[in-house]
This record gives C-alpha cells, structure tokens and sequence, in this order.
C-alpha cells in the first residue's frame, strides 16, 4: 500500500492576497480549508513537504465520536457532520461503521453499561458475547473469555493514508484555493506567511502545524507544554474471518477516553488492568484496531513522550501490542506487513491549544490523539468565532 502523492508544487506563488492562508496541510489544517472553501472564502494551504506525511496518516483513522466528553463531544459530534460532507465532496471512503468496544470482564462491561445509562441506547448499544465473536470472526467454540461489549454507532471510519491527500487535492481544485507544497515557512507576522520561496500574504493566518508549533513560536508551544507523542504502530493481514469496518476498541480504550473514564468503574477497571496486565499500563498502550479498505488491519499502539522524538522502536513493545490483538481476534499470531512510528502532540495542559499568536495570526493545535475525531469540528468553530482561546 502507498501513502497516495501530491502534485509537485509550482514554484510561483499566488498572486494578490487570500482570504485565510493555512500553515500546514494535515487533517487539521485541511479541514479549515476546507470549511473556508464551503463559506465562499479564498485559501492558500501552504506545507513544507510535498505531501501529507505527519500524524495525520500515521493513526487508525478512527473519528472516535462518542468517546468524547463536554466540550470535545460537541466538537466531535459536529466534526462528524464536516467529515461526512468533506467525504461525499472529495470522495473520501468514510463508511459509518462505528466503534465495537470488546469486554473481557465483567467490569469492562459494567463500565459500558454505566456508558450506556448515561449516553442512552441510541448511543450505546450494548453487545452480547456471540455478536461480539461474530463481528471478529472468531469461532463459536472460542469465545470463552468474551463477555460482550458495546457498539459505538456515532464513531466513522476513514482511511489515514488517502483521507488527507484526497482533501489536498480536491482543495486545489477548486476555484480560490491553491494548496503549495514543498514550500517551508520561516516566519510569520500580520498579514504574511514567510516562506523559503517568498511570502505568501492573506487577511487571516492560521497555524496548523500540531507538535511542529516549536519550530515557529517555540515560546506559545512551551506555554503550554506541548511534547510529541510516539506511537508503536503496525499494519498486519487480516484473520480470514475478519471483516468489519467498525474499529476495535478494548479494555485500554476505555482507560483513556473521558467518556468511559467518568463512569463509576472506571477506578475498578484500571485496578483490574493492573493486576492482569500491568506491562500494558508501562507503555501507555491502548490496544485497537481498524481494517482499511484494501482488508489488511492497522494494529497500535504504545504512547511515549518527549520534546523531541527518537526515531528508534522497542521491539518488545511491538511484540506486546501484536500479541494482545491476536488474543482479541482469536488468532495465536498475526504476520506484519509494515511497521512505522505515529507522532502526535500531546500536553499535560489539555487537549486544545487555541492562542493568537499576532494581530490575523492564530495557532490551532490539537495536543491530545484525537486530530482527525475534533478537524472539521474545530474548523466550524473557528469560523463561526465559537473557539474558545486558551490561556
């Protein structure tokens, strides 16, 4: 499989002066071009490489919906809408398969019943064992240690590798937007983008540049403690009776999204965890799974953080994560078809970092995993001036 390439960039820069110019052509800054595109407004994207290689097509691509809680759910569950429109727009595949959260124990699924009182049937659907066996594939005689689980049917799936760089270049389609790649910023003031080809001038800025913020305002990015993220990642073939499009959530999942770490086991979970599989909780690990369309499987992942990444992998970690998938699909092993290392910024300080950073020059950085779950919804906050800005 390969990540789909962008047009080589034109060297000439746009003439004359956009309504908003997007540093960075991730999820996050597509989806703000995208949405300026939508209210009628012009748009230049501006990214240094010369096609999407960041976070945005390291992850599962996974819109986790429902998992969110207060103001990141209304976020999401707006995002949700942009991504459906910005699917049937560019032509993204983006099937509405949700989330199938597995439960081993009686806890987990205690926990996704608390969910449920809270979210609502519509929202939760809880599972019995053998819908949970059915939907991995696994055989009707080896489904001991399932319990049940729940569906998450708000939760949308796209394809990391293709999303972004269909959005790019739908974009540079359309009348008023030019997207530049290969054209690395240097700076950034009122009114202009500097870049190492010139400068790129436009009403409004927004800097979406994620864990890169360091590079331009190393002072805002410190502020608020943004770190970077890294992520253990794998794809593997596909057990033969694998076959659903939902992603696959597991007791990890729900030690890290708010919404099942606010239900009253929660606690009770992470002790269970602790007791069971303490060297999962050493890595950070939240063990899922989400099939691409071409069948093969993304397998993750581990979290570590830094300032700056190193570029080396543990291969016990990997080995780790590997193992606890094939023990929820059933199998004894998995074969890996491509390993790679994801990255996302992350902050003790919260999910968000929303600064103006000068006078028309804001940055938008999503300092938790969610990216692609909160980009279109971020996007219509931003322009209906709804985004609240951080301190």
């Amino acid at each position: 499989m390969s990540i789909a390439t962008a047009p080589s960039p034109s060297v000439a820069l746009p003439g004359g002066r956009s309504d908003l110019v997007v540093v960075g052509a991730g999820i996050v800054g597509l989806a703000h071009a995208v949405e300026a595109v939508r209210r009628g407004l012009s748009v230049t994207v501006v990214e240094r490489d010369r096609r999407p290689v960041g976070a945005s097509v390291r992850n599962f691509g996974h819109c986790c919906i429902t998992a969110q809680q207060g103001d990141l759910l209304t976020l999401a569950e707006r995002s949700r809408t942009g991504w459906l429109d910005a699917a049937a727009r560019a032509g993204l595949w983006a099937p509405e398969a949700g989330a199938l959260v597995v439960a081993r124990s009686a806890t987990e699924l205690a926990v996704l019943e608390e969910l449920r009182d809270e979210r609502g049937t519509d929202a939760v659907r809880l599972r019995t064992r053998d819908e949970v066996g059915d939907a991995l594939g696994r055989p009707a005689d080896e489904r001991d240690d399932l319990v049940g689980g729940a569906l998450l049917p708000a939760d949308l799936r796209v394809d990391p590798r293709e999303a972004a760089p269909r959005l790019a270049a739908w974009l540079a389609e359309q009348p008023g937007a030019t997207v530049l790649w290969g054209t690395n910023v240097t700076g950034v003031e009122e009114g202009t983008v500097h870049t190492a080809r010139g400068p790129v001038h436009g009403e409004q800025v927004l800097l979406c540049v994620g864990h890169d913020l360091d590079r331009l305002h190393p002072a805002e990015a410190e502020a608020h403690g943004i770190e970077r993220c890294r992520l253990s990642m794998a794809r593997i073939e596909a057990p033969a009776a694998f076959r659903t499009d939902a992603a696959i959530l597991t007791a990890t999942s729900m030690l890290r999204y708010d919404a099942f770490t606010a239900t009253p086991s929660a606690a009770r979970l992470r002790s269970e965890v602790v007791g069971h599989s303490p060297e999962l909780l050493d890595v950070v690990a939240n063990v899922m799974f989400t099939r691409l369309p071409d069948g093969t499987v993304l397998v993750g992942d581990s979290h570590a953080y830094d300032a700056t990444e190193i570029p080396f992998q543990d291969e016990a970690t990997s080995t780790l994560l590997l193992r606890e998938a094939a023990r929820v699909l059933g199998v004894s092993e998995v074969r890996v078809t491509e390993r790679w290392q994801g990255v996302y910024a992350s902050s003790p300080r919260g999910p968000l970092l929303v600064r103006d950073v000068a006078a028309g020059v804001r940055a938008i950085s999503v300092t938790s995993g969610v990216g692609m779950t909160l980009s279109f919804g971020l996007a219509a906050a931003t322009f209906d001036g709804a985004l609240k800005v951080t301190a």
